[in-house]
């Protein structure tokens, strides 16, 4: 989430005049922070999760789910509790942390100190994901649940979809046809986002999901519930004008995309160096990891042809005009920009030997100016073009007070601009005047409905993550090919029947890999000492050597098109034959390096034997679960339609299979046990 800041939001037309200082004063407050931290060394593995919930409100007498929208009395309630243990134990410091997100029915939540390397701690994760839903609970109505799935699948119906009702007529800020404003978080950061997007755009942003067509779903489709003759708004003719197409589910504000909720990890890297490596080696998984954990396939209450969230986000925020779009010539605006400030990574970053210059082949406008000037402060191109690329857009929200503030102890300008540039993995310089180091953000998954899901997935690409660094894994491909990925990891069941352009060779030039099909992969032998050592470690750490380049040049000038192929899900995540490990058979083989307790693996494998089942089918998405659940309802008529009795009953058992009341046989292992019995701890 962003910055919350108390203060005097402007309006676009207010705050369009200051976007050149502004950005000016964001690349001075970057500078300041790179001058001073650039050379920083040593900073040991920090690690966290964030995990979104829904409130959703049972109305069981008559059959109806609805958001409730009482976010500011519960994260009252909530600080307070966190407050009095806090006094009463004065030395804690896992007490978790809830914060406000988008939409007024969500929460968010943070461990209240990170995660370290330290092994135990990977298995305090789902014990403190489950404790801080259990604290959640335990502040809401009983008729109240904080679900974690991505999407209400009856956001913006005609009626009641939300605890209490209004009217989106009166949605001053984003003028949908379907939102009230009173989804909108209060804070004045939200509606002026929302309302400054819309200005900035000329139009209401505009989303178009492809419809599931079922064997009574009428062709062509223009859907009944949309108002097409309303008339309050300047923008109310838009969806009979074209925005809304024939055949997909139209959606028109930013509460949409930005109601969903996620799953991110964030990691503290030893150096400045270590955090571009690893940015740039997870930049390919992301689309992989969206597609592991898909749930979302129902929306304005229709079922899709879609399994996630990603288009909708990224067109819910989408400030380009129709110029930067590429629809009309430039004239006001000065770049023609490929994609919304939400979307999957623009270009790689680090200066290591084994990022070819390739790789980078999409079209990566920058501000010139700001990418002088950051090179003439010692910036490489690679970072100097990043932040550059950053900084073509505009400030979405600017605050009267906070015009002038002193660039050598703030970075507001920077962040405000920086964190709004929304993408699959996120780059994190130092805060000013704060002791964390330089961090990456891995932000492309979908929540999932279980904490021990949650937990399996933050697992999974933290010792992802430790991997690469330990072996020197090579995961680039084409920028291209990862956008490509990004759309097929979205359609429907993309786990089980996609294909994905992947590298099919990871370890280091020179390096020998031995592997077998039935077998965890063995730590390669990397030159140079740079592959675990004889004596091994008993915790997951930062601060790897980069591996050197080979002697002989000529084998870094395979052709590029050689070095990938499409592969499944299957074949990505656990092996290809005797020709490509699988990502879970690097991770065994980190975990092989390590000292590790017995006690330790065994738990450690039931998290990613849930990886294993995702990606070879045994155990279906919460795409498919939901769908299936959907299309078997005894109310359900085969013609695409999510009524009030479907969206009850699908999110009730969400209730009851999260809680253990309920079985989920080919979703869940048999060996699941919900919060009902399991309230988990606080940590770490």
């Amino acid at each position: 989430m962003g910055l919350l800041y108390l203060g005097t939001p402007l309006s676009w037309d207010q705050a369009k005049p200051h976007a050149d200082a502004i950005r000016e004063h964001g690349i001075t407050q970057f500078l300041n922070i790179w001058h001073r931290l650039k050379d920083r060394q040593g900073d040991e593995l920090l690690w966290g999760d964030e995990v979104e919930y829904m409130v959703v409100s049972f109305d069981h007498d008559a059959g109806a789910a609805r958001l409730s929208l009482r976010q500011t009395d519960i994260l009252a309630k909530l600080a307070q509790l966190v407050n009095d243990i806090c006094i009463e134990s004065p030395f804690r410091t896992d007490m978790p942390t809830f914060h406000p997100e988008y939409g007024r029915f969500m929460l968010e939540s943070t461990p209240g100190s990170p995660y370290t390397g330290s092994l135990p701690d990977l298995l305090s994760v789902e014990k403190s994901m489950r404790y801080r839903r259990t604290l959640a609970r335990s502040h809401l109505k009983p008729n109240e649940v904080p679900i974690t799935l991505p999407v209400f699948p009856r956001l913006g119906v005609p009626g009641v979809f939300t605890d209490p009702y209004y009217d989106p007529a009166n949605a001053k800020a984003s003028h949908s046809l379907f939102l009230p404003d009173e989804i909108t978080n209060p804070h004045v950061r939200f509606p002026t986002i929302t309302a400054n997007t819309r200005e900035r755009r000329g139009s209401k942003v505009a989303m178009n999901l492809p419809l599931f067509f079922d064997t009574n779903t009428p062709r062509p489709f223009i859907d009944p519930t949309i108002p097409w003759d309303r008339n309050i708004y300047k923008e109310d003719p838009e969806a009979k004008n074209g925005a809304a197409l024939p055949d997909h589910i139209y959606m028109d504000a930013m509460g949409f995309g930005m109601g969903c909720s996620c799953l991110q990890i964030t990691f503290q890297a030893c150096n400045i160096a270590e955090a571009r490596r690893v940015y740039d080696a997870l930049v390919p998984i992301g689309p992989i990891m969206l597609a592991l954990t898909a749930a979302s396939p129902a929306w304005r209450g229709y079922l899709s042809d879609v399994d996630c969230r990603w288009n909708v986000i990224a067109g819910s925020v989408d400030d380009r005009t129709e110029e930067e779009r590429g629809i009309k010539p430039l004239s006001e605006n000065k770049y023609v920009i490929p994609k919304s400030r939400y979307d999957s990574v623009d270009s790689y970053i680090s200066t290591d030997w084994i990022n070819r210059p390739e790789y980078n082949d999409n079209p990566l406008p920058i501000d010139e100016k700001t990418y002088q000037r950051l090179r003439d402060n010692g910036l490489d191109d690679l970072l100097a073009k990043h932040i550059a690329h950053l900084f073509i857009r505009d400030p979405l929200i600017v605050f009267s007070e906070t015009l002038d503030w002193n660039d050598e102890t703030s970075s507001d300008h920077f962040e405000g601009i920086q964190s709004t540039n929304w993408q699959t993995l996120r780059f994190k310089p130092p805060p000013a005047g704060s002791p964390i180091g330089w961090r990456v953000e891995f932000r492309s998954m979908e929540i999932s409905l279980t904490d021990f899901e949650n937990a399996a997935f933050s697992i999974f690409i933290v010792l992802l993550s430790r991997a690469i660094l330990s072996f020197g894994l090579n995961f680039y491909v084409p920028m291209s090919k990862v956008d490509a990925n990004m759309q097929r990891a979205q359609k429907r069941n993309a786990a089980r029947e996609g294909t994905f352009f992947f590298r099919n060779s990871v370890f280091p030039v020179g390096s020998e890999r031995r592997y077998t099909t039935t077998a965890p992969v063995t730590p390669p032998d990397l030159p140079n000492g740079c592959g675990p050592s004889i004596n091994k470690e008993n915790k997951l750490r930062n601060c790897y050597p980069e591996v050197p380049p080979p002697a002989d040049p000529e084998k870094l000038r395979v052709p590029i098109e050689e070095e990938y192929e499409e592969m499944t899900i299957d074949e990505i995540i656990n092996g290809k034959g005797n020709d490509f490990p699988g990502l879970l058979g690097l991770v065994h083989a980190y975990l092989n390096s390590l000292d590790v307790d017995f006690p330790i693996k065994r738990k450690l494998r039931k998290y990613l034997a849930l990886i294993e089942q995702r990606a070879d089918g045994t155990l279906m998405t919460a795409a498919t679960w939901q769908r299936e659940f959907i299309r078997s309802h005894p109310d359900y008529k085969f013609d695409s339609v999510v009524s009030e009795s479907i969206n009850y009953d699908l999110l009730k058992a969400a209730d009851e299979i999260e809680r253990g009341l309920r079985p989920a046989p080919g979703f869940l292992p048999s060996h699941y046990t919900g919060t009902e019995e399991d309230t988990g701890e606080p940590g770490p």
